[in-house]
């Protein structure tokens, strides 16, 4: 039965610790294509790998130094597994310009359920890895506008024209923000609620 936090006067952010997500697990059927795939479509590097003592082989991965890992692939996804635990792993690149390199790549790569949408605050290309799960990479916009928000997105068009048919398409929504006002509503609505 839930706690009421509210009713016994505890506070979440009183208590705990700030937490970043830094990292992801993942079942897989087949250990190698997977680390194959993050490997060769990311630039991760295996950083460790071995045998659980759970009983199945693990691989590590990552593009940072200072973390160990982003992502661990372990082997032993059951083989009647019908659906994936995951609804999406999101890799964020620099900018548009990023990104739309990316596109022409996955395209050759020949990657299953290519997607690219423009979610007004973001610019995402979704793709399926090669066990199904959904990934998305991902650049910020200079807007923000209330989510869900999504039309499609042709990357073959220059980044200058993908940004003005963005502000176009966002301001005529009355959501619509610059990032930095959102993220300062944001960072005094966090704050409030931690001085609560």
């Amino acid at each position: 039965m839930p706690v009421n936090d509210a009713a016994e006067g505890w506070n979440a952010m009183d208590k705990m610790p700030d937490a970043q997500l830094c990292h992801i697990g993942l079942y897989a059927f087949d250990l190698e294509t997977m680390v194959d795939f993050y490997s060769r479509v990311f630039g991760l590097t295996v950083t460790d790998r071995g045998h659980s003592k759970r009983g199945f082989d693990i691989a590590f991965l990552s593009r940072d130094p200072a973390e160990h890992h982003q992502i661990a692939i372990a082997a032993g996804r059951p083989k009647d597994a019908v659906h994936s635990t995951v609804n999406q792993i999101s890799f964020r690149v620099a900018g548009l310009e990023e990104l739309r390199q990316y596109y022409p790549w996955l395209v050759k790569e020949q990657v299953k359920k290519l997607d690219p949408r423009n979610h007004g605050n973001a610019w995402s290309i979704y793709f399926s890895d090669p066990e199904g799960n959904r990934v998305e990479l991902y650049c910020s916009s200079p807007w923000h506008v209330s989510q869900p928000f999504g039309e499609p997105l042709d990357l073959t068009e220059p980044a200058e024209t993908i940004r003005a048919k963005t502000e176009a398409m966002v301001t005529q929504d009355p959501t619509c923000m610059p990032m930095e006002v959102w993220v300062a509503q944001m960072r005094n609505k966090m704050d409030e609620r931690k001085s609560a």
